[in-house]
């Protein structure tokens, strides 16, 4: 795969439209509601029981409200909180682990939130060992156990611990290191603290180490930003996330707290994109896709470059082979051709628990068309090409003539020189690299279903 990454700001305006990021397809917003659990118990009786596990544990607390975050959390300065809920958590594993059958070996385990480490160490202490008691933990050098932290929330001894159970990777968000721009967010950790972070983890032998940042915060500028990079390229982390920050304030309640006229313009925000991608491409890092760059001897750029990346719900992965088991509020699970949603509010969690059911909220069975059209926006995110004769033999079909009205539906970009389609293949250019998500809309059937005036804008962030 190329490094090189066109940059062209017109083309990037014209096709900045609001779309799915495709963590799955059918994507969340098209999973269905339940009543109880017996979707997810069919699921787990048809999983292929040879297939390893990749597990996901939702901690839902935090300490502190990030004015930009989007995502489902609980912030309190109540620790006593947590322990209920992994009290509940616990249950929920033994009642999944009860349906997996004999084979129970994981490799892939991730802690998300929330913050994890809003937990005490004795608590994550023990709630790891509970798991390895329950389940096969790979010990193989390719198994991948991470934990996303905050700088603000570690104990002096809380890296060497997670380290000595067997955490191989961390990531945590930096977003912006100009105290300006931190204190309009409400996250405040000093540049010191990041360099101890990330001091400490190199010499614990963490072997991967991600970074996030977020570019159309309040304050930031172009030559503010890249003061920001020059110092992140120089700690050198080995992956890197960089994500536009979509101002919704009628859907997220802490953005009311984002004064919108702080907010870079969209010229500015688009100048501060494509300067980031030109110095961290100049800095070494591989562009995965997505917003996501990496070192090329990390495992991603490597999984890329040899064909065997693959994208779930926690982004791109190198255990797509893995079915995804979700524990905790707001989880998703990923067995075979089932995509399961656990319940969104801990009361609704809890009652599901108590009353001897999974906590299942929503559903989706995936039909033939869906896994037909979830393979090619797949391949196109983390490969950036599809190849029909491989979908005609996997899938017993004349995939150019089944997938010619999406094809249609990609003139615009193969006349933009974004796309390319012949009798062999679909392939993204140079060109087209940062608005793959454009490509992939094209062969999304649901995305139909939703086209009325100004549906997508409340669904979707922009592809940019």
């Amino acid at each position: 795969m190329t490094e090189h990454l066109a940059w062209d700001p017109l083309l990037i305006q014209r096709y900045n439209r609001p779309g799915p990021r495709y963590t799955s397809y059918p994507t969340a917003v098209e999973f269905l509601p339940v009543t109880d659990d017996h979707h997810e118990r069919q699921a787990f009786a048809q999983r292929d029981n040879n297939k390893p596990l990749s597990l996901y544990i939702h901690i839902p607390f935090c300490a502190h409200v990030c004015y930009y975050c989007g995502c489902n959390k609980i912030v309190t300065k109540r620790r006593e909180q947590a322990a209920p809920y992994l009290e509940i958590l616990k249950q929920e594993i033994l009642a999944k682990k009860s349906l997996l059958g004999s084979n129970r070996r994981v490799e892939q385990l991730h802690f998300g939130g929330g913050t994890p480490t809003f937990l005490s160490d004795e608590q994550l202490q023990e709630l790891i060992r509970f798991l390895q008691q329950h389940f096969d933990f790979s010990q193989d050098s390719s198994a991948d156990y991470s934990i996303e932290i905050d700088p603000r929330e570690l104990r002096p001894n809380t890296l060497s611990m997670l380290r000595q159970l067997g955490f191989n990777r961390i990531s945590f968000g930096v977003q912006d290191l100009e105290e300006k721009v931190q204190v309009a967010v409400n996250r405040v950790q000093p540049e010191s603290m990041i360099r101890a972070v990330m001091k400490e983890a190199r010499e614990l032998g963490y072997r991967s180490i991600n970074m996030d940042l977020i570019y159309g915060l309040p304050h930031q500028t172009l030559e503010s930003f890249d003061r920001t990079l020059d110092t992140i390229i120089e700690l050198s982390p080995d992956r890197l996330s960089v994500f536009n920050y979509a101002h919704l304030p009628e859907r997220f309640k802490p953005q009311r707290r984002i004064n919108g006229d702080d907010l870079p313009s969209a010229q500015e925000k688009l100048a501060i994109l494509g300067h980031c991608i030109e110095k961290l491409s100049g800095a070494d890092y591989h562009y995965v896709g997505m917003d996501h760059f990496a070192k090329p001897d990390d495992e991603l750029a490597i999984a890329q470059a040899n064909g065997k990346l693959h994208r779930n719900f926690q982004g791109y992965t190198t255990h797509g082979d893995c079915d995804l088991i979700g524990f905790g509020v707001s989880s998703i699970s990923q067995i075979g051709d089932y995509y399961l949603q656990n319940q969104v509010t801990v009361d609704a969690y809890e009652h599901a628990i108590a009353a001897g059911q999974l906590p299942t909220l929503k559903y989706r069975h995936i039909d033939q068309d869906d896994k037909i059209r979830r393979e090619v926006i797949a391949e196109l995110l983390c490969h950036l090409n599809i190849q029909f004769a491989e979908l005609d033999q996997k899938y017993a079909i004349n995939s150019r003539d089944y997938l010619s009205a999406s094809i249609d539906e990609l003139k615009p970009m193969l006349a933009d020189e974004l796309v390319m389609v012949d009798d062999v293949e679909i392939r993204i250019s140079d060109r087209g690299r940062l608005v793959v998500r454009n490509a992939c809309m094209a062969f999304d059937h649901y995305l139909k279903q939703h086209e009325q005036p100004n549906q997508e804008r409340r669904r979707f962030s922009k592809a940019i």
